[in-house]
This record gives C-alpha cells, structure tokens and sequence, in this order.
C-alpha cells in the first residue's frame, strides 16, 4: 500500500469521463489532489475547471494517465505513444487500500453473477463484504469502512492496463472470443485475463478454470493455485432448493464459489442453506413470465454465441430470439442442441451474418425486431403441440445495432412480452 500522501506528489490524467472516470475525479478532490487534469473526446462540459487545454502538451507533462475502461489503445494512436503511463482505478485503490481481503473476479462469462453470490454468501453468513467495479459501482466509490471483503468485477479492459492490482483472492473464470476488437488478438485478450495473477505474492491465491492452468503455470505466477472441480459441486447440487440454480448455466460460477467457501472452512451446510434464497441477476437467463405452459426467458445479457449456448443446452422446445451486431470471429455451432430448437427467428441489421449459419439447420422466420417476433412466436406456438415451452431472448449478438446496451433490449423484451402473452391460445 502507498501513502495517499505520497501519491498526492504526483501528476494524473484522468482520460475517458465515464462513471469510472468520473469516480478517480471525485476521489482526487475528496483527498485534496492538486495536480491532476481531465479529458473526454466527448464529454466536454464535465469537470471543466480541471479540463486540460493542450492534451498532447498534458500526455507528455504528466506522471500516470488513469485511463477509462473501454479506451482502446488500438484506436487510439496518440494514447499509445504513452503506454507505460497508463494506469486504472482498480491502481489507485490497491495503491491506497484498507485493511480487508480483496476478491477480483474476471472472465468472459458470468463475472457479475459470481460477485452476486459471493455477495450473497457473506451476506448470509453474516460475514461483511462491498461489492463494486466493472458491475456497477466504480471500486474508488465503495464506502469501505469496517468490511471483511471487497469484491470487484474487472473487466479486460481493466486488466490490460492494470499495474498495481493484487487481490488476495482472483477468480478466473473463462475466455472466450469477446472484445477481439479492442484487444487485437486472442493472445492479448488472454493475457490481460492473466494480469489478475500478475502481482499476486505466495500468500494470495488463484482460483483458476481447469482449462487455463497450464497459462498459470508456464507464467510462474507465484501465488497458490487452486483448480475449482464441478464434479465436487455437483455432489451438493441437488441439495439446494433454488429452481434459477438447477440449470446447468450456472453451474461454473456455483463451482467457484463453492470451492471459495470450502477454503474459508465455510460448513456444507451453511453453504447450502445461503444458497437456497438467491435470486438470478436481471437479463441472466431471467424466468420473469409464465403464460399456460410458455416459459419467458431473458437472457439479453448474452452477447456472443457461447453466452447462448448454455441457455440453449438447458431447455427444450425453445423459440429462439436472435440477432444484433456479432462480435468478430463469432461462429454459431448449433450441433449438439439444435434438437432442442423448435424455431428460431432473426432480428436487427445483421440478419444475413445469422441467416447463413442456422440456414438448413434449424426452422427461421426473418422478423427484424422484437416486436415482430413476439406476435409471431405467439402465432406458431398457438399452432404447436409442445408442452413446456420456452421464449428465449438470447441474441448472441451485442445490441448496440437497435439499442442503447443489453439492458434497454431485455427490458423492452420483457415489456412487450407481457403486452402480448395473452395472444397464445
């Protein structure tokens, strides 16, 4: 931990206005910063008394550049040139923690579900934690007095110009093609995922998918690995009365928590019973509607084709909404659960890209928005004969093409969800 004192000696940019950036901003002046300066290609009339006057003249001048999630240096070419002055919030907090065990969870799915129960878990055990990062609250906004544990979501993005983070706990989950874009490659986008090791000490520890242990292993990180078994979860699955855990979708997030609690010597059944009262995240495989035998399912959130694909392997007889803008390299492999596709039908301004990889694989009809698709779901299941049947909006597909984020898309699913479910016979 460095001294607020001695950081208060040196020179920031804060670049990229966002939450976050307006969060290092807000800890600047609550700790009586003086030298720093912001910048937002955007956001012009935010912080304007701090807004520097000659960027370029500001990147070479100043000490540490705190840089908002998001901000690709691939983009961004004057911003590259200064690479090693690149620092994030996460920095600044580890730079300027507490007394408490840190928790960093990254991956490419299901990172906000996991830091949900966990927090969840410590709630019921009566142990205290906060709860904040890439999930909501930007982490130098957390109110940290008196807890137990701080659990942060991190993104890549974070991670990749990280140089100070070390958790004392850091879950990675798994990887798979996102944010190729940003990051340039697959290499690089793995080796950000890596940097939540990268400072650890042997005290700290490493809970690590099985699949990424030899990463772990050929990097020589140095804190203590631990390789979390779904076949160890699984003994103690069914004992957990919660019908939104029975679906295999959550399965390795569970596999990960539960190994966290057996190495605090958490009881089995203290476990268990925290379990049975939580609640699934909104547009996370969301159950918010049942019509007859029709299940409404919202699973916005999953925006590439392996996010659906856990949604598509629990269920069966499913309506399959898809479509927005893929991410790059994305390929939709439908063999082994397109027996549980009943129809599938396309939305936003991609709908070519979807349609050549399910053409002659799975029934479609071409609806273009949500709406559309809705009013001829409830058509074709008026006509069907399935029992149990499921609406599933899982896009595998950002969407940025028709909506503002994932949440503006899973809500107006689940409005117009209930404005037409009594359409079906």
């Amino acid at each position: 931990m460095v001294q607020i004192s001695r950081l208060k000696e040196q020179s920031f940019l804060v670049y990229g206005l966002s939450s976050t950036g307006q969060s290092v901003v807000k800890f600047f002046k609550k700790n009586n910063f003086k030298n720093f300066k912001v910048w937002d290609d955007n956001q012009k009339k935010v912080f304007t008394k701090y807004r520097s006057k000659n960027i370029k003249k500001t990147l070479k001048q100043v000490k540490y550049i705190v840089l908002s999630p998001g901000i690709s240096l691939i983009r961004n070419k004057v911003l590259r040139q200064f690479k090693k002055k690149i620092i994030t919030d996460i920095d600044l907090f580890f730079l300027t923690r507490n007394k408490f065990k840190s928790i960093v969870v990254t991956g490419t799915n299901g990172k906000s579900t996991t830091c949900k129960l966990l927090a969840h878990f410590f709630k019921k055990n009566k142990i205290k934690c906060s709860l904040g990062g890439n999930i909501g609250t930007p982490i130098l906004s957390l109110k940290n007095s008196k807890k137990n544990f701080i659990i942060i979501e991190v993104s890549s993005f974070q991670l990749s110009h990280s140089r100070f983070i070390r958790p004392d706990y850091a879950f990675f989950l798994n990887l798979t093609n996102d944010h190729l874009d940003w990051h340039g490659s697959r290499k690089n986008y793995l080796n950000a995922k890596l940097k939540i090791f990268q400072y650890q000490k042997r005290d700290d520890y490493a809970f690590v998918n099985s699949k990424f242990k030899k990463f772990f292993i050929e990097k020589k990180f140095s804190s203590k690995l631990i390789i979390p078994k779904l076949k160890e979860y699984k003994k103690i699955k069914n004992k957990i009365k919660n019908d939104y855990l029975k679906s295999k979708i959550n399965d390795e997030n569970m596999c990960f928590v539960y190994t966290f609690a057996r190495q605090l010597k958490i009881k089995e059944n203290s476990f268990i019973n925290s379990m049975q009262t939580f609640k699934g995240l909104p547009h996370r495989f969301e159950f918010f509607l049942k019509k007859r035998n029709v299940n409404f399912i919202n699973d916005s959130k999953a925006t590439s084709f392996t996010s659906s694909q856990l949604a598509l392997s629990g269920l069966k007889n499913i309506y399959w909404i898809l479509g927005g803008l893929p991410k790059k390299g994305d390929q939709l492999k439908l063999s082994k659960i397109k027996k549980n596709i009943i129809k599938c039908y396309l939305i936003g301004n991609h709908i070519n890209f979807f349609k050549k990889q399910i053409k002659g694989k799975i029934p479609f009809s071409i609806t273009k928005n949500l709406k559309n698709s809705l009013i001829q779901i409830c058509k074709d299941i008026s006509h069907g004969y399935h029992d149990n049947k499921s609406i599933l909006l899982s896009p595998a597909a950002a969407s940025f093409d028709q909506f503002n984020n994932f949440e503006e898309r899973g809500n107006e699913f689940k409005k117009l969800s209930k404005k037409y479910a009594n359409r079906i016979i």
